[in-house]
């Protein structure tokens, strides 16, 4: 049983260590765009399935000029090229502009596009509830069913 228990311990830090390094690449190709201009990002949780980050280093008119994506399911993915979007203007991207294929990578595009049109409208951009609100939200509504069933 301490095996295990150890085996566990040892995985669970790899992970985060692996995670560490994953978050500081990221991190680093984000500060890259960034001194170059303005960027807008969109993301899309993978959960079972590969997630989304995508970057877009947009000029003054919010035309792309250079796409970056982080799509993965583990902590080994890497921040690579998004090409065949350059020229366009952000605000206009929906799902059907991404890669066919990539659900999430479409989903983060259109999450760009959301987010950059709500930012030039002044509007507040609400962060997705963690996984831990998520599992708040969810015990509050069971019991809120149950006792209005009552």
């Amino acid at each position: 049983m301490l095996k295990l228990g150890l085996i566990v311990v040892a995985a669970f830090v790899l992970q985060a260590a692996l995670s560490m390094l994953q978050m500081r690449h990221f991190s680093k190709e984000f500060v890259k765009l960034r001194r170059q201009g303005r960027v807008a990002c969109g993301r899309k949780a993978g959960g079972f399935h590969a997630g989304a980050i995508v970057m877009f280093l947009i000029d003054s008119e919010g035309r792309i000029q250079v796409g970056r994506k982080l799509e993965g399911v583990t902590c080994l993915a890497r921040v690579r090229p998004l090409d065949g979007l350059e020229g366009r203007y952000i605000g206009s991207l929906t799902e059907e502009d991404g890669p066919k294929g990539h659900r999430n990578l479409r989903k983060a595009i259109a999450d760009a596009a959301l987010t950059y049109n709500k930012y030039v409208a002044g509007e507040e951009i609400e962060q997705p509830p963690t996984p831990f609100q998520k599992v708040g939200i969810s015990a509050r509504n069971l019991v809120r069913r149950k006792s209005t069933a009552k």
